[in-house]
């Protein structure tokens, strides 16, 4: 059984702004990843490396009319851009394109919505932090103090700054409602790092207990940053372009 869950926001619509289409999350106290597109794509290839390997199953979607107007696609097969995975205690929340910080309140609040309704143990969110440095280290937060002795032998915990973006509205939703929730930053340049996502899935195997097989995403680098520029061309040249002034009519 599908569930449909609109999100509604202050604005003066019957449009829902965020639209979550997926079956209940079936664990007893799952952990919730999350991979969205921002510095070195290191969320985004992190999670879906993750659920390709693990064989995860796909339970639900989330929509909006605020995302760009993209399809993705994959062999021939339309995917949503933004997809909900799940294996036993463990589910992934996957986006294959970036949320304007304009929506990312919107959009966090919506998400952490529906995952109220179930009996969440924790969420992580995966991202970039660029710093141009190649030692690809993981830097990580905690939404509690006592939660950061967990993390502190396997990641750089950051002193002091800012996680702007989704995963940023994501860890402040969590504080806010006291849901324990980590941020994993892997170190990055601006450009897709399938190298920093394997150091990000690194520390969540060795954090969750995950059973998967770092080695193939390194062997694939090459190939998967060329496949990635390609992804982050297609979705920016889809972007709305800009109203110009005084800009030529053909037609």
């Amino acid at each position: 059984m599908f569930l449909s869950y609109a999100v509604y926001g202050n604005v003066m619509t019957v449009e829902p702004e965020i639209k979550i289409t997926s079956k209940p999350l079936s664990g007893e106290n799952p952990i919730v990843m999350m991979g969205f597109p921002g510095s070195g794509l290191v969320g985004s290839i992190a999670l879906q490396y993750l659920v390709e390997q693990m064989e995860f199953n796909q339970i639900g979607n989330i929509t909006s009319k605020y995302f760009p107007p993209v399809a993705m696609m994959a062999k021939g097969v339309i995917n949503v851009p933004v997809r909900i995975y799940e294996k036993d205690e463990a589910v992934a929340i996957v986006a294959d394109i970036p949320i304007h910080p304009m929506i990312c309140y919107e959009v966090a609040n919506g998400i952490i919505d529906w995952l109220s309704t179930f009996p969440v143990r924790e969420v992580a969110t995966i991202a970039g932090i660029v710093t141009n440095e190649p030692e690809k280290r993981v830097f990580g937060v905690a939404t509690q103090e006592e939660m950061l002795e967990r993390i502190t032998d396997h990641t750089v915990i950051l002193p002091m700054g800012s996680i702007s973006g989704i995963a940023g509205s994501v860890l402040t939703e969590c504080k806010i409602r006291n849901i324990p929730g980590y941020g994993f930053l892997g170190e990055t340049v601006a450009t897709p790092d399938p190298r920093s996502a394997a150091a990000a899935l690194n520390v969540l195997k060795v954090i969750y207990g995950l059973e998967i097989d770092i080695d193939p995403l390194l062997e694939q680098a090459e190939e998967i940053e060329a496949t990635m520029h390609k992804l982050a061309e297609e979705v920016q040249s889809a972007e709305p372009m800009q109203k110009k002034e005084h800009l030529p009519m053909y037609g």
